[in-house]
């Protein structure tokens, strides 16, 4: 291999990142999928060639710490040939193309996106003119699911329309509930993509890296006035698509049982405990994979994972044994609605050990009947996750958080509610204003 990918802080399968506890390597996953071979390839990765310990994404990703020093180039060729490296090489950055875990599945879902994502992805990662888009350039495709990550931001979103399931409404630099902007017929929804993307590369400037930079010194409608110009056909403009909302859905982790479209099948979800699994678990995971489903395995947004096409009779018994592996299968446990980043072991701008102090907070939340959702930040960058939580504690020292509570006319993390709790205050704060039935909950 004698591709050199681009300079970014940000991990990819050919760009192993340094950190604290070693190498970070991200691998892209076409919709969150993962065969059971792939699964055992990576895990066997994991434990040759790094720290044995697997992040799950809020994208859908997952990305193994703690690569050891001269064993990039093996890790990377055992990746590529596990087949989970882009068609070419200079494509994986932009590999950011989200989807509902359920895709295919959801019994809720207008139109199966999967033949749709795999015309996207192969644009993205075919085209030399778009490679040269930022690593975290984002796009989503929402086929009217219930089980779907709604909540983060995406550079370009399409959502398919109730009622008439033939069209794609899309927006720019936000997210399926924003007002779209225009639709289109779902046939035109691979040649929409690539006109946004090439209109957005002619207009953006060198520092305008993302859509909502672009669109902070250009008016929408003259962008879309230049993509309008790009295309064949008519993009829709209405009152009907100016009044249409994408229907909201929890922003929870799912768990447990959830009945397919396929008769007979279910899928069974778990998240994993602060979004890391080892390698012994991704391996059991693929047995299970194998076992009792199709042998493929979905990640999810929430970090998180689930088996599809497991045969009804059988889904206890898979879910016993995700609950025996360790993950998170009961959303009573307090860890199931806490996120936290790596923290001050393993990012050298983390203030705080983040992931010890949620444990902490989890621990002290199992006395109490709160349950809040509560993202520990160790830096302001929010690298864990991709959307604003009901609650924030941001560190500002190794002992210290300030808490924010996200609301509509607060920007950033919301409004600032304490400026240093130590976390066990922050759990009693939480216990007595989030317990059940509480209206702050």
């Amino acid at each position: 291999m004698h591709y050199v990918p681009r300079p970014s802080p940000c991990p990819g399968l050919l760009r192993i990142v340094a950190a604290l506890d070693g190498g970070i390597c991200r691998v892209k996953l076409a919709g969150g999928q993962l065969s059971s071979q792939q699964a055992r390839a990576i895990a066997e990765a994991a434990g040759r060639c790094a720290s044995g310990v697997l992040e799950l994404t809020n994208r859908s990703n997952l990305q193994l710490r703690g690569v050891r020093r001269g064993c990039e180039n093996s890790l990377i060729a055992h990746l590529l040939d596990a087949g989970l490296g882009p068609r070419q090489l200079a494509g994986d950055d932009v590999r950011n193309l989200l989807l509902s875990p359920a895709a295919g599945l959801d019994r809720s879902a207008l139109l199966d996106t999967r033949m749709l994502a795999g015309q996207i992805l192969a644009l993205l990662e075919n085209s030399p003119e778009l490679h040269g888009l930022s690593a975290k350039f984002a796009l989503q495709l929402d086929g009217g699911e219930s089980l779907t990550m709604l909540q983060h931001p995406h550079d370009l979103w399409l959502s398919v329309l109730p009622g008439n399931p033939q069209w794609l409404a899309f927006g720019l630099a936000g997210k399926p509930g924003d007002p779209a902007l225009a639709a289109v017929p779902v046939e035109h929804g691979l040649a929409l993509v690539q006109g946004v993307l090439n209109t957005f590369l002619q207009l953006a400037g060198p520092t305008q890296t993302r859509m909502r930079q672009l669109l902070g010194s250009l008016p929408v409608a003259a962008f879309i006035q230049q993509l309008q110009a790009r295309q064949p056909f008519a993009l829709r403009h209405d009152s009907a698509l100016s009044q249409w909302r994408r229907p909201e859905v929890a922003c929870r982790a799912p768990m447990g049982s959830i009945a397919q479209r396929q008769a007979g099948l279910q899928m069974v979800a778990a998240a994993a405990r602060l979004g890391r699994i080892s390698a012994r678990q991704l391996l059991a995971l693929a047995e299970l994979a194998e076992q009792y489903g199709d042998a493929s395995l979905r990640l999810t947004p929430w970090q998180g994972l689930l088996l599809p096409n497991i045969p009804t009779a059988a889904a206890d018994a898979v879910l016993q044994a995700l609950t025996e592996l360790d993950l998170l299968t009961d959303a009573r446990e307090p860890l199931a609605n806490l996120i936290a980043c790596s923290g001050s072991v393993g990012c050298r701008k983390g203030l705080s050990d983040s992931k010890a102090d949620a444990l902490q907070l989890a621990e002290r939340l199992r006395a109490s009947s709160a349950r809040p959702q509560v993202h520990l930040s160790a830096c302001p960058r929010s690298c864990a996750a991709a959307h604003v939580a009901p609650f924030t504690l941001l560190a500002s020292s190794a002992e210290h958080y300030q808490l924010y509570q996200r609301t509509p006319e607060a920007a950033g993390f919301g409004q600032l509610l304490a400026s240093a709790m130590t976390i066990e205050t922050a759990g009693d704060w939480f216990a007595a204003h989030c317990a059940t039935g509480n209206r702050d909950a």
